[in-house]
């Protein structure tokens, strides 16, 4: 096939118009139009449906989009491992983890990362879903188990258990209770058994949501949980690598908490030399180290 060509029908399929494709090509949409008509001529099929509103991919042009698609993500990690500098760590790096660790850990000390390679170009992908690294959807993962997928470089960062914790006032105005029973004059501020959650969190949720709890707020993110928790709200269920950034907050019930749940850092295989995965790792694993040693009787992380 020409390459030219199939270059031309993945802008096309991309953006599902000649006129959006001819945009990002810097070609006219006759232009365009003349290869897509020439690559279907030459493959004997048709591979979109015209109306209206844009194009549409024909079933044989869903097959040609999902392999011009899986190229495009083979050149984008070539182009990355080539561009990757011995001296210096630049360009984009795409950080996927998931909505909790990404906005309450990750993203608050990103400053120190960017101060060390000012550069970089992060982009970080906040989501419960698993990103599919060897096809590169993402370049590097923090994720709340271990990847399945044999071609990946893993590294375990730490384990994580849900915990219960409130704020200094209020356990000023409510107290603190010393046994389960006791939740019962509380509130407990949760995520919603219903949201995609780890399923040593969503466990312990469900075991204290079993016994007479009067008042409680769910919410679907661990974010919303931390509102909650430190403007006085109740008492929350918090995975414990808050205790570092939030001293306010006070562990309640020390004896109920979650199984332990490990953290990866995961990379393709093809990314083992990428300078940016390493000053990544390298900047994840000072981190915790940190927090470790801050905390050297009862580590958060």
């Amino acid at each position: 096939m020409d390459w030219d060509k199939l270059r031309i029908f993945h802008a096309v399929a991309d953006a599902g118009s000649l006129t959006h494709a001819g945009d990002v090509l810097h070609l006219s949409q006759s232009a365009v139009s003349r290869q897509i008509r020439a690559l279907e001529e030459s493959l004997n099929t048709t591979l979109f449906h015209r109306h209206a509103r844009g194009l549409i991919l024909t079933e044989q042009g869903e097959l040609l989009f999902d392999a011009t698609s899986a190229m495009s993500r083979r050149l984008d990690a070539a182009s990355a491992r080539i561009k990757d500098s011995e001296e210096e760590v630049f360009g984009e790096l795409r950080v996927t983890t998931t909505t909790g660790f990404g906005s309450m850990w990750l993203a608050p000390r990103l400053t120190k990362l960017y101060e060390q390679y000012p550069n970089l170009k992060i982009d970080l992908m906040l989501e419960e879903r698993v990103l599919d690294l060897p096809m590169r959807e993402a370049d590097v993962a923090i994720r709340m188990k271990e990847p399945s997928q044999a071609d990946l470089v893993r590294k375990r960062l730490f384990n994580v258990r849900m915990r219960m914790y409130a704020s200094q006032n209020y356990i000023k105005m409510h107290g603190a209770p010393e046994k389960l029973e006791e939740l019962a004059n509380h509130r407990l501020i949760c995520q919603s058994p219903s949201t995609p959650q780890v399923g040593a969190g969503a466990q312990l949720v469900a075991s204290i949501l079993a016994n007479d709890i009067s008042s409680t707020l769910t919410v679907n993110s661990y974010f919303g949980v931390l509102q909650g928790a430190i403007h006085d709200l109740g008492i929350g269920v918090l995975p414990q690598y808050l205790a570092v950034d939030f001293p306010d907050l006070v562990r309640v019930l020390p004896e109920i908490e979650s199984a332990e749940v490990p953290v990866y850092l995961a990379y393709p295989e093809e990314l083992r030399q990428s300078q940016r995965i390493a000053a990544f790792r390298e900047f994840v694993q000072s981190e915790i180290a940190e927090s470790r040693r801050a905390y050297p009787d009862e580590p958060p992380l």
